[in-house]
């Protein structure tokens, strides 16, 4: 049996100010305790990942990360743009994720991208940099600023698996849009990572609300 995941502590003051304030959350909390810890590679693995994970469950971009890091030993920009086209999509890749991938590879090994720069910079432009990348959209933007940047006050609020969780929490008729999601999560600023954190563990335990 595995061992149960660690809960991460570093939320707890995040969240337990976040239960005062939403009684709706605070209960769902209650419930379900702290999310587990949850940390990506702040650099072009980090991006791989995500990138793999794009519309996708989470066993099958599990899986085809797995290969590529099994291929690829390191993983970096130079390591995966000796990988073909031919050799990505054995290894699961579409092709326009292997173009994407291929693409931000070139940018990082010629030094146009560079994430030691990115880290010290606000979150609007971290944001602004990486949509600037084929195939880098606002969500895995988002998810990269809450992750692997680990910043305080990001929502990825076009997350379906969010929009459901806060339907949930909330007791809402129906999912909440993109829209609807961000206007939620305001209220929750200068928490929105702690909630989205919770919310992600939420929709998942057996605990929260139906």
């Amino acid at each position: 049996m595995d061992p149960a995941p660690e809960p991460d502590t570093r939320l707890k003051p995040a969240l337990d100010a976040l239960a005062q304030a939403d009684p709706m959350l605070g209960r769902a909390y209650a419930a379900c305790g702290l999310p587990p810890v949850r940390r990506a590679e702040a650099g072009f693995g980090g991006l791989v990942n995500m990138i793999a994970a794009q519309q996708l469950s989470k066993d099958a971009a599990g899986a085809i990360v797995q290969r590529i890091r099994a291929r690829l030993d390191p993983l970096t920009p130079e390591t995966f743009l000796q990988l073909d086209e031919e050799a990505a999509r054995a290894l699961g890749l579409s092709r326009p994720k292997y173009r994407y991938l291929s693409g931000l590879a070139q940018q990082v090994a010629s030094g146009a991208l560079d994430f030691d720069w990115l880290a010290g910079q606000d979150d609007q432009t971290v944001l602004k940099h990486l949509t600037a990348q084929k195939g880098i959209g606002v969500w895995t933007a988002e998810v990269f600023l809450l992750f692997a940047l680990e910043r305080s006050d990001v929502f990825p609020a076009q997350d379906l698996a969010l929009q459901e969780s806060a339907r949930r929490v909330h007791g809402l008729e129906t999912r909440p849009d993109t829209k609807r999601m961000r206007e939620i999560a305001a209220a929750w600023r200068p928490h929105r990572s702690a909630a989205a954190r919770f919310l992600w563990h939420a929709y998942r335990h057996p605990g929260a609300p139906a």
